[in-house]
């Protein structure tokens, strides 16, 4: 389906946290994530010059919150909203006073009832008067969210279909990457098949293959467990690298992504879904990967 409006990109993600002072010292000092709001049971962190691009919220169970993606417009946020609504969702307005907290224009907020992930579509992020602190690693953005997926035939057809999401590549019946369209990163969002719903992933760019093998070497120095790489995608040919957080939610660093143009894009490719296509070096991922991260409900 065409949907009528348009995407610019995946703004933040927002994980559900056990423990709030440790999560926040391990994306601070971990990471390199720079905090710019810190409350008792909420803390905003940023790799850009966005207010944010990861919410942390405590909560008893570890997982993920919400996925927030912006539109091009304030046009395309109003023409999202009645789309939206036409499918017979149910819409949650972003309240004055949480716009406020979160330094967002306008947004709204509705679930994927496959799923059952929250969305949030906003147009208009606070844009920071100073640039990023790079102290630990050249992050260029907030790059992807992965979602395990229990039903991903009918969540991959509902995020192309009903909310325009473009298909990339794909390994049939185990995973999908896509694109919020016209967004040209080869993904900014993917299902991966899975006998539960929850998170699998959240992914951090960063600008030099050296970002890569520094974050190797300090995650280990630190006792903090790597679960796959460092390695290469086949799909996106991204050099990767995976590894737990306090919760033992997975993160990624990655480096280099295609990217691929609105007009006259290749058609997605049909993958082998072997350990040589998620990675090309012959690597394997540990028992720990993607496995822990509830959706909240």
């Amino acid at each position: 389906m065409t949907v009528p409006f348009r995407y610019r990109r995946l703004v933040y993600a927002a994980l559900n946290v056990t423990d709030i002072e440790r999560s926040l010292a391990f994306y601070r000092d971990m990471i390199g994530l720079d905090p710019t709001e810190t409350e008792d049971d909420y803390v905003a962190l940023r790799c850009s010059r966005d207010h944010h691009n990861l919410l942390l919220y405590r909560s008893e169970v570890p997982g993920l919150k919400r996925i927030s993606f912006e539109v091009e417009s304030a046009e395309d946020l109003e023409a999202a909203r009645e789309h939206i609504a036409s499918l017979g969702l149910g819409i949650d307005e972003v309240s004055p006073d949480e716009l406020d907290k979160l330094k967002l224009g306008s947004a709204f907020r509705f679930r994927e009832p496959n799923s059952g992930v929250q969305i949030e579509l906003c147009f208009e992020v606070m844009h920071m008067g100073t640039p990023f602190q790079r102290r630990l690693a050249k992050i260029i953005r907030i790059g992807h969210v992965v979602l395990n997926a229990k039903h991903w035939r009918e969540t991959v057809e509902f995020f192309s279909e009903a909310l325009g999401f473009a298909t990339s590549d794909y390994n049939p019946g185990y995973a999908a990457f896509m694109r919020c369209y016209p967004n040209p990163l080869h993904h900014t969002l993917a299902i991966v098949s899975a006998d539960r719903n929850g998170l699998h992933h959240v992914n951090f760019m960063v600008e030099d293959i050296d970002d890569i093998g520094c974050a190797y070497h300090r995650i280990r120095n630190a006792d903090v467990e790597v679960v796959f790489g460092p390695g290469r995608h086949q799909p996106s040919q991204s050099i990767f690298l995976y590894f737990l957080d306090p919760d033992r939610l997975t993160l990624e660093y990655s480096y280099g992504m295609e990217l691929l143009p609105e007009e006259d894009a290749r058609g997605p490719r049909m993958l082998e879904p072997t350990l040589q296509t998620l990675d090309s070096w012959g690597g394997a991922p540990a028992p720990g990967f993607g496995a822990t991260g509830e959706i909240e409900g």
